[in-house]
């Protein structure tokens, strides 16, 4: 497996990420700016997106003001010729906010899965050496 990017605010999420990939090079970041930076110069064979990058988000009703894992989708979404081989997970526990990422996606070609971050644990066990 090849690089890794996590988009992910919480500490606990982000060491469990580092554990779990700690043989893979990870860049890992809560800033939308740095994610499309590095989607922009960097090649990834698995991105984790999250919806909620800071505190405010995770009760607002606010669908998006530009700094969620939803302008990250969007970002990919607007730029079909980057990442093609990696395979896009939305881990976060936002639904809504999920499925907005999943369908900006979608409606751009690409496949990307909404895996729960409490299953992904599970999921990377079955496939994953340790």
């Amino acid at each position: 497996m090849g690089r890794i990017l996590i988009v992910e605010d919480d500490e606990t999420r982000c060491g469990w990420f580092h554990r779990e990939f700690a043989q893979i090079e990870l860049d890992s970041t809560d800033d939308v700016s740095i994610a499309v930076q590095w989607l922009s110069e960097r090649r990834y064979s698995l991105i984790f997106l999250d919806h909620d990058l800071v505190e405010e988000h995770y009760f607002s009703d606010v669908s998006d003001d530009g700094l969620t894992g939803y302008a990250v989708a969007v970002w990919l979404a607007e730029h079909p010729d980057r990442q093609l081989e990696a395979r896009i997970i939305i881990h976060s526990l936002n639904y809504a906010g999920a499925e907005r990422m999943l369908n900006v996606l979608q409606r751009a070609g690409r496949h990307p899965e909404h895996i729960p971050f409490p299953d992904l644990p599970w999921l990377f066990s079955l496939v994953e050496p340790h």
